[in-house]
């Protein structure tokens, strides 16, 4: 069941089997002897491609079931003795990714040396089951009766620019200040977020404007510490840049951020994983240093 369920989600017997330390004839033959079992045919074969029918589709969805109670099962029981060990697969936004992740897993790593990680990038909402990830890191969480949310932290939205471009251009000190400025801002939000920002006659909402956009929050992090203009984003993304001066927080004392949580989304079974708690427990630490301040030791 396990064999058959890896040469789908791979989509090639071969990497399959180089997984699973065996050789693809061997596997092929798992495969088959299932289906003469079952007494039908769960794979379309070709020289190109695996394709499932009907009745495959439907046991790739109850194997996943069984392997998962069966997962859980096992952290259940063992889960207080085990020492977390094999591969984390990890999807996250690019931003977080990139500018805490980066730093946060080698560290993880040299501290469970028996663990593993796969990291995937993107910021469009994913599926964990139908990506077949153990956790995904995000703003904003998905629902579904088969995950698990859980709250990771919770922050607040920062105006940043680098030190050179302030050296250039000064310092805004108001909205109609940023008027003058070359805003970096999302280009796939519609319409497009305002930046609340305090003044004498209450909360005015900026509309940013700029030279450039982007669909990527990694990106506007670049593009800001690189002097190309103001970004305004999570502190979970900017908070290291600022630590270390790359980056400078402004308007700081009239920007209005309302708090901004960052999620994990995982599959229901996957929670218990003592390698996934033990990233969860990881990362809680780390994101809160003040809590901790051994933490990144």
């Amino acid at each position: 069941m396990a064999a058959f369920v890896r040469v789908v989600e791979l989509g090639s017997f071969a990497r399959a089997a180089e997984e699973l330390r065996l050789t693809p004839s061997a596997l092929s033959r798992l495969v088959s002897r299932l289906e003469d079992r079952l007494g039908v045919r769960l794979l379309t074969r070709t020289t190109r491609k695996l394709a499932l029918t009907m009745e495959g589709a439907l046991y790739l969805e109850r194997s996943r079931e069984v392997l998962d109670l069966i997962a859980r099962t096992e952290a259940d029981v063992s889960s207080s003795r085990t020492t977390p060990k094999g591969l984390l697969r990890i999807n996250s936004s690019t931003g977080f990714a990139r500018q805490t992740l980066l730093h946060a897993i080698p560290v993880f790593l040299a501290r469970f040396p028996d663990v593993s990680v796969d990291l995937t990038l993107t910021d469009r909402l994913v599926d964990p089951v139908a990506e077949q990830v153990d956790i995904i890191i995000r703003g904003s969480p998905s629902a579904g009766s088969d995950l698990v949310v859980r709250q990771l932290a919770e922050g607040r939205r920062l105006i940043c620019a680098s030190p050179d471009y302030l050296r250039k251009h000064g310092t805004p000190r108001s909205a109609a200040d940023l008027t003058r400025h070359n805003c970096i801002s999302l280009s796939n939000q519609a319409p497009v977020t305002t930046w609340p920002i305090a003044s004498d006659s209450g909360i005015e909402q900026f509309t940013p404007k700029g030279r450039i956009s982007c669909d990527n929050v990694g990106m506007l992090f670049d593009l800001a510490v690189a002097g190309h203009g103001i970004v305004r984003l999570a502190d979970f993304v900017v908070g290291q840049a600022v630590r270390e001066g790359r980056l400078v927080e402004i308007l700081g004392e009239v920007n209005r951020s309302n708090t901004i949580s960052l999620w994990i989304v995982m599959p229901k079974g996957r929670f218990l994983s003592p390698r996934v708690q033990a990233f969860l427990d990881y990362m809680d630490t780390w994101l809160h240093p003040d809590d901790n301040e051994h933490s990144r030791r």
